[in-house]
């Protein structure tokens, strides 16, 4: 049984959960609304404003998605009540990046402009040189923030491009000078 599928999910004031018939979740809370299709192969209860999540027999497909989808359910409820965020720092002189209404546009180098539309549900702010991406879903945040740091990723010689702000990037030595005689 899986560690992380046996932990239950407390539910706080304010955010209500459904499960229809075909094991879809509902989570409503104060920042929005998000929905999950469940495996079949689980069973989903709540009770005095805890969730669980338990397998529906004792195969290997109950079991891989136990963890998971407890882990998808918490997700969901963390989104809709605190919300996700991830924050990228630019380095590199004349690199900048700027909103424009709902696009971010960036300046990194090339001698194009990269103008960048926020998808539904996410928000960035530009504060300096970090840029920030706030959303409620968890994976959606998390992958318009690597597709912006995919534009220019850092590189190792100079540090020069996206990087998560909690990111360790191992800077490379230059090439040794030749010396003349």
């Amino acid at each position: 049984m899986s560690r992380i599928g046996k932990q239950p999910v407390s539910l706080p004031a304010g955010v209500e959960v459904k499960i229809s018939g075909n094991n879809v979740v509902t989570v409503k809370g104060p920042k929005g609304e998000l929905q999950e299709q469940i495996s079949n192969r689980l069973k989903i209860e709540i009770k005095d404003g805890v969730l669980t999540v338990a397998p529906d027999g004792d195969d290997k497909e109950a079991r891989e998605a136990h963890g998971l989808y407890r882990s998808l359910i918490n997700n969901m409820v963390t989104g809709v009540t605190a919300g996700f965020e991830k924050k990228l720092q630019l380095g590199g002189v004349g690199y900048r990046a700027e909103k424009n209404g709902k696009k971010l546009v960036l300046h990194l180098g090339f001698s194009h402009t990269i103008e960048m539309e926020d998808p539904e549900g996410i928000q960035t702010e530009v504060a300096g040189n970090e840029v920030i991406v706030r959303g409620i879903d968890k994976a959606l945040v998390g992958n318009y923030a690597a597709i912006i740091r995919a534009q220019k990723p850092v590189e190792p010689y100079k540090g020069k491009g996206f990087r998560y702000v909690d990111e360790a990037v191992l800077r490379k030595e230059g090439k040794a000078g030749v010396k003349k005689k």
